[in-house]
C-alpha cells in the first residue's frame, strides 16, 4: 500500500530523487565542514542548489549533480541532458560519482568547453559530460570503471576551487573540532 492507502507505491523515482537530494545535502555538509559560508535556497528554479558567499560580497551559485552506485555499468560518471544554454558568471557545477568516490568542480565556462551539446533528438541543446571510462581487467575477464585522467584538473574533494574564486572561509571555532 502507498502512504495514502491507494495501492502499491512506485519507489523508483522517489528513490532516485531522494538520492539526489541526500547527496546535495551531504556535499553541502562537506562544504560547511571545509568552513565555506554556504546557503541553501528553498527552491531550485534556476539550477541553484547552494550559494557560497565570496569575500567581496558577491556569491557563487552551485549546481550539484550526482550518480549513485546503482547506475548501470558504464554510467558511473555520466551526466546527461543538462540544460545550460550559455555561460553564467560565478556559477559552478559539482559532479559527484558514488562508484568512483570522486568530485569534479567546473565553472560554467569550463562545463560548456568540456561538455558535448546534443545537436538533435529530445535532448537537443542540452549538454552531457562523462568523467569516467570503462576498462577491461585483462586475464580476469572483468570490467571496471575508472576516472578519465583528462578531467583530473577538475578533481576537488576539498572545495579549493571555491576558495580560489574568493569564497569566504569561516574562522574555525572550538565547537567545530568537537565530535557530534
Amino acid at each position: 500500500m502507498s502512504a495514502l492507502g491507494s495501492g502499491p507505491m512506485d519507489t523508483s523515482f522517489r528513490s532516485r530523487a531522494s538520492f539526489g537530494r541526500r547527496i546535495e545535502y551531504w556535499i553541502i555538509g562537506q562544504m560547511l565542514k571545509h568552513r565555506l559560508d554556504v546557503y541553501v535556497p528553498l527552491v531550485d528554479d534556476f539550477g541553484i542548489d547552494a550559494i557560497i558567499r565570496k569575500s567581496d560580497g558577491t556569491f557563487i551559485e552551485v549546481q550539484i549533480k550526482a550518480r549513485s552506485e546503482n547506475v548501470r555499468y558504464g554510467s558511473a560518471a555520466r551526466f546527461s541532458a543538462i540544460s545550460h544554454p550559455e555561460k553564467r558568471d560565478n556559477y559552478f557545477f559539482i559532479f559527484y560519482s558514488e562508484i568512483l568516490k570522486s568530485t569534479w568542480i567546473l565553472s560554467s565556462e569550463e562545463f560548456i568547453d568540456e561538455a558535448r551539446q546534443n545537436k538533435s533528438g529530445k535532448n537537443q541543446g542540452k549538454r552531457s559530460i562523462v568523467f569516467g571510462l570503462t576498462r577491461n581487467q585483462g586475464s580476469t575477464g572483468g570490467h571496471r570503471e575508472v576516472k578519465n585522467t583528462k578531467f583530473d584538473k577538475y578533481l576537488d574533494d576539498n572545495f579549493s576551487r571555491f576558495r580560489e574564486a574568493g569564497a569566504v572561509v569561516m574562522p574555525e571555532t572550538p565547537s567545530q573540532n568537537d565530535e557530534i
